[in-house]
């Protein structure tokens, strides 16, 4: 620390810096490159539209969300007279990332057969999440008050078991000599604490090794990853500087999915603002103090941009300041982070990195992912809370299970209704339960966590306020549906209101403590 008349002298880069830039920085690529390998294998999109549209303007986004943060952190440091103060870490949200590309952009590619249709509800989904970061600054705290984290950390764990790690794990095992090795050496340091030479970021030498085994398997003739020189060579035509340009139209075109966008939008809406929060208290914890309310209209207003020049991934303050901090990281780390995107995003170099990595080494990362968000919900939750994260994940699993029929069905040129329901059930497949449990999959797993986490602690009042609210949700098609309407699911609407009852009389008339300890000890034993 030094006193204020030295803030004419602080510093914008330490040597610090250069340990937080080359560990975030890592971080920020293998995100750049898992998005772009999501864009490119899983939703289809046209090379043009990924690295000409889509990739500038996320560039441009993270470059003014780095350099925001890096403001403030500058402003935080002269009006205090400190050295040590750390810019807060953003960028592409993680979750949301997979959020959007499995829920709300893939099943709209599948079901219209067009990229660009999915491309355009991502795009709308990050304008309603980015007015809900600018406005949640005022409401964030009473949402955080009144739902147990156990809910909303259960949901989330639900998203991320299904949908983050399934895809990933399979891919693995598919090319087990590049997935499986990649992933022990993941496993090995983030799990295990294992430190690599010269202090190299796990990140990267899993990368390294993927490609290694990747390219000299081509030396034999095997060809594991699926690596090519033809495929680098066409790399090369989409190199070159691409301007991120307005894409106010297809904005707007994403609005006739407004109905399947809102049920996904709303709750992790919920979760950006409880997660901004979590983040800028930790960095006070660590002796940063940057406020709640600008840094959530921040991310609000640089997501916003981001999505009218075409972007449909939300921007997002990271967890791991203290990190960074510690390593010395400061003011300067994040601006050049910043600038070093926005070079990679537009002279269309990650066209060529994605040409020279195989996606299989990527891979490991994402179910990593998976599985610390997935073991999250158990570790920061009380154990007792752990049924009520397991009720939170039940709907996120038929949902996912629904995806993987209709993607079957959809290749076979066929639907399950064209099937016939009947004709699925006698072979084992609820197809109409999985429909009705897996629709609006984040709401219904927040709503069904929170009423397990206020029955287990005997708060039958709030539990029967958090199953009137799913009634009147589940009625308006915002849960247990495909899109919001009228009488979407009535009777699932009417069996909500019922418990909703029924919980309410409990809270009226509640069990004495000893015939529920003695119930609980009966629940145990089996």
């Amino acid at each position: 620390m030094t006193s204020a008349s030295e803030t004419s002298k602080l510093p914008l880069w330490t040597p610090g810096d250069w340990n937080a830039y080359f560990g975030f920085g890592t971080n920020i690529l293998v995100n750049m490159l898992v998005l772009t390998g999501l864009l490119q294998f899983v939703i289809k999109m046209p090379p043009d539209i990924i690295f000409h549209r889509i990739l500038p303007a996320m560039g441009l986004m993270m470059f003014l969300s780095t350099s925001y943060y890096a403001f403030l952190a500058y402003r935080l440091a002269k009006r205090t007279g400190r050295t040590d103060v750390c810019a807060l870490p953003s960028g592409i949200s993680v979750p949301h990332m997979f959020v959007v590309t499995f829920v709300i952009m893939l099943p709209i590619t599948l079901t219209t057969g067009d990229p660009i249709k999915g491309w355009e509800a991502g795009l709308v989904w990050v304008f309603f999440q980015s007015f809900m970061l600018m406005i949640g600054g005022f409401i964030a705290p009473y949402i955080r008050r009144i739902t147990p984290r156990a809910a909303l950390l259960g949901t989330l764990a639900g998203v991320s078991v299904t949908f983050i790690s399934m895809r990933p794990a399979l891919e693995i095992f598919m090319t087990p000599l590049i997935g499986i090795v990649c992933f022990a050496i993941i496993l090995v340091a983030w799990f295990g604490r294992m430190k690599y030479p010269k202090g190299i970021p796990a990140g990267l030498v899993a990368i390294a090794a993927g490609m290694l085994i990747a390219w000299g398997s081509n030396l034999f003739g095997l060809n594991i990853g699926g690596m090519s020189i033809d495929k680098v060579g066409a790399a090369f035509a989409n190199a070159g500087f691409s301007f991120p340009v307005p894409a106010v139209d297809h904005v707007f075109n994403g609005f006739q999915f407004i109905g399947i966008i809102l049920v996904t939008a709303i709750p992790f809406g919920i979760y950006d603002l409880v997660e901004a929060m979590d983040n800028v208290e930790s960095a006070e914890a660590a002796g940063d103090h940057f406020p709640t309310t600008r840094v959530l209209t921040a991310d609000g207003v640089v997501s916003l941009i981001g999505c009218l020049m075409g972007n449909p991934f939300i921007n997002a303050v990271y967890i791991g300041h203290p990190g960074w901090k510690a390593m010395g990281g400061r003011i300067g780390y994040s601006f050049a982070t910043g600038v070093t995107v926005l070079v990679l995003a537009w002279f269309g170099i990650i066209s060529l990195l994605s040409a020279l990595i195989p996606l299989v080494a990527i891979s490991p990362i994402l179910l990593y992912i998976g599985m610390l968000i997935g073991a999250q919900s158990f570790q920061t939750t009380p154990t007792k809370h752990a049924p009520a994260i397991v009720l939170a994940l039940t709907p996120h699993l038929a949902a996912w299970a629904k995806n993987q029929i209709d993607g079957a069905l959809g290749a076979a040129g066929t639907n399950a209704h064209a099937v016939g329901l009947d004709k699925l059930g006698q072979t084992g497949v609820l197809y109409h339960g999985l429909e009705v449990m897996g629709g609006g999959a984040i709401l219904t797993g927040l709503i069904l966590g929170a009423i397990g986490v206020f029955i287990i602690e005997r708060d039958f009042l709030k539990a029967a306020a958090f199953a009137l609210a799913g009634a009147v949700m589940t009625f308006f098609g915002f849960m247990h549906g495909e899109s919001v309407g009228i009488a979407v699911t009535p009777s699932v609407a009417a069996a909500y209101a019922l418990v909703a009852a029924f919980l309410y009389l409990c809270s009226r008339s509640p069990l004495p403590a000893a015939e529920t300890e003695v119930a609980g000890e009966a629940i145990a034993a089996e």
